[in-house]
């Protein structure tokens, strides 16, 4: 929104570095993964493996097993919440985010299904009792869940029930799903079941606008928007504003964010980092100038598909592909911009290569070799 009042300008780079801190990618956290969990209010997980790449590109130390076994104690888990896609969170926030989360994008996911009239007939209360009933008895698969439910409503869709089912119910995906290493289908069973406790409140929304901006942050009322799915939050920000300082973007759009953040010199170096498909950093502001530019934002996926993305100089310079077999593990880097020559070049090519070793180090299975190389992969 164009500005009436003047606050102070944050131009593209110093939105980078400020938010590049925030998710603790300027330099690795001497944090555990349960609190970076924690602090980046959850993972983007709707494959298992990135949110493993995601904290190895965060966290100082970082081993799979880490987040594995807070998996396996419960402690973080993976449910359906903003924008309602698969996410990673902390027990505490899987509970009240994705309360949250529910009028939002959930329920918009859930009028969609129900005005394809593949529920036509279904009593929605009676769906959400008979799926507690039937994924509390034991995890159930989502096809066990429709082939269940289909007895129930014959004439239904079975897509639509299973889609309905988990936009009415906090749907846990139980272990082994998401281990590193190990494979798993997906089964679910409700929050009150996997954490032991009865209900939970969905999240305050000022406390997530404040959380927001400490992962995230300064940001527009339209970032949060994005990130988190939902819509009115203008209300929320209103009542936080004497309490937030105030800057605006290079085309006036107003930002927030908390007083005593970091927002470090646009000058500030910024590391090579290779990120998953879907990371949370490419995926959390409506305007995503601020971490890639608009050349290169439709580079970065393919269909509904994401690409993974490496980071030169803080902003997305090209896509990382992985072949792995059980012999060797190849990590292809592919630049959208020829390096050209010099020593600068130079440079960061042997930067993105210490960076894809020190990943594939953390992240390759042991005792299998792996090569980096750059171009395009072989498909």
């Amino acid at each position: 929104m164009a500005l009436k009042t003047t606050h102070p300008v944050l131009g593209t780079r110093a939105l980078n570095r400020a938010t590049l801190d925030r998710q603790l990618l300027l330099r690795r956290a001497s944090l555990g993964a349960e609190d970076a969990v924690s602090h980046l209010l959850g993972l983007q997980a709707q494959n298992t493996k990135p949110p493993y790449y995601a904290l190895a590109a965060r966290l100082e130390g970082f081993r799979p097993e880490d987040l594995s076994s807070l998996m396996e104690s419960r402690a973080v888990a993976r449910i359906v919440t903003m924008r309602s896609t698969v996410h990673t969170h902390t027990a505490r926030d899987a509970v009240a985010l994705r309360g949250l989360a529910q009028s939002g994008a959930i329920d918009r996911e859930l009028a969609i299904f129900v005005g394809r009239k593949g529920l036509d007939g279904v009593d929605l209360d009676r769906l959400a009792a008979l799926s507690r009933e039937l994924v509390e008895e034991r995890p159930r698969t989502p096809k066990q869940l429709r082939e269940e439910l289909l007895k129930e409503w014959p004439g239904a869709d079975p897509l639509s029930l299973s889609v309905a089912a988990r936009c009415l119910l906090p749907l846990i995906q139980v272990t082994p799903r998401g281990l590193w290493g190990r494979p798993g289908q997906v089964a679910l069973t409700t929050t009150d079941v996997w954490f032991g406790r009865d209900g939970g409140e969905a999240a305050d929304v000022d406390e997530t606008v404040l959380r927001y901006l400490g992962a995230f942050g300064p940001a527009s009322v339209r970032d949060m928007q994005t990130w988190s799915g939902l819509t009115g939050l203008r209300e929320a920000f209103e009542r936080l504003r004497p309490r937030l300082a105030l800057f605006q973007d290079e085309r006036g759009t107003e930002l927030f964010d908390l007083p005593d953040a970091s927002r470090p010199d646009e000058d500030t170096p910024a590391p090579p980092r290779f990120l998953p498909e879907f990371d949370n950093l490419l995926l959390s502001h409506a305007d995503r100038s601020r971490v890639v530019s608009s050349e290169n934002r439709s580079r970065t996926w393919k269909g509904n598909q994401a690409y993974r993305v490496f980071l030169l100089d803080g902003f997305v310079a090209g896509r990382w592909h992985l072949a792995e077999t059980k012999a060797r593990v190849t990590m292809t880097i592919e630049p959208f911009e020829p390096h050209g020559s010099g020593r600068d070049a130079e440079r960061q090519r042997a930067e993105l290569v210490a960076e894809a070793e020190r990943t594939l180090g953390v992240l390759a299975p042991q005792g299998v070799p792996y090569e980096i190389g750059f171009g395009t992969p072989e498909l």
